[in-house]
């Protein structure tokens, strides 16, 4: 039921670094055009690095691993592609619908293609109010379950980022923070949590995956990667309009997976498209550092 690009398999064959994509980013992330520009350079920049990318997507029920140029096209200018994470696969499969794959479902993918290195912009978590609501995302389950590093700038400023560690903890997730000894805040470089860990070399984030799958430690890795400094918006610029995201999005009845997408629009729309500048330049610089990771394991 999974497809993989000629290119793709190519390089799986022959042990070279390859690096998923989520297609989520594209469909549901960013407004077109600037989604299908996004990938394409994000895609060109992991093969700068000597990689190979391979984004994931459902088109007419097949799994895709890897995507032509008017595959991306359609994933980003059509409107019937479904938000798909781990629960929705067999119904999007056996339905023949068009999906776009979250972080979770992205991880499942890329872990049943043989793919160990996974770059997306920023990772789902404890929504805030969650002690109520129990909106958790199943992007952190899934880090139990696939073996698969995911690089990304933090989980996404929107949530409750200390219960969103403390549940990573509780799942034996490894935290690695890249050159820096402090979480990512998604559009900002600092969250005020410490990281459990810090790395400062692609090569370093190698040989701990190396290791944890060597000692059976079944699961993924958390990689943060801070936006670059002239990208960010400092917290507390960003955070009066994410809290007034927020309550639009209770007083319009939106909850599970329509949240965040409404969030990162909103947000956009509120800071002008700065937030949507910081998205798209932290998911290339996460693109850079996933790349040369991905070259260091394939040497391992």
């Amino acid at each position: 039921m999974i497809t993989l690009h000629p290119e793709v398999q190519e390089a799986l064959n022959n042990n070279q670094a390859v690096v998923a994509l989520e297609s989520t980013i594209i469909s549901h992330g960013m407004p077109y055009p600037q989604n299908v520009q996004t990938a394409r350079e994000v895609e060109d920049i992991i093969r700068e690095h000597g990689a190979v990318p391979a984004t994931i997507a459902i088109l007419d029920g097949s799994i895709k691993v890897g995507l032509s140029d008017d595959e991306l096209e359609m994933l980003g200018s059509h409107k019937d592609v479904l938000k798909v994470s781990i629960r929705d696969l067999p119904y999007v499969t056996a339905m023949k619908r068009n999906g776009a794959t979250t972080v979770a479902s992205t991880m499942r993918i890329a872990h049943r293609a043989g793919i160990s290195v996974f770059v997306t912009g920023g990772l789902g978590g404890v929504h805030r109010g969650a002690e109520t609501t129990f909106d958790v995302s199943a992007d952190l389950t899934e880090f139990t379950l696939s073996n698969v590093a995911v690089i990304s700038a933090g989980v996404k400023s929107i949530l409750d980022i200390g219960l969103t560690l403390e549940k990573l903890e509780t799942l034996g997730v490894p935290v690695i923070g890249y050159g820096t000894p402090e979480f990512p805040a998604f559009y900002s470089r600092a969250s005020g949590f410490k990281v459990p860990m810090q790395l400062d070399t692609p090569t370093d984030i190698a040989r701990v995956m190396k290791d944890k799958w060597a000692l059976d430690l079944v699961g993924g890795l958390s990689i943060a990667n801070p936006i670059p400094l002239e990208d960010e918006i400092p917290a507390s610029t960003i955070d009066p309009h994410i809290e007034k995201a927020l309550q639009e999005a209770h007083e319009k009845g939106i909850k599970g997976k329509d949240v965040t997408p409404f969030l990162l629009s909103r947000i956009a729309e509120i800071t002008a498209g700065q937030s949507l500048k910081s998205n798209i330049a932290l998911v290339k610089n996460n693109a850079h550092l996933g790349a040369q990771i991905a070259v260091e394991f394939a040497k391992l």
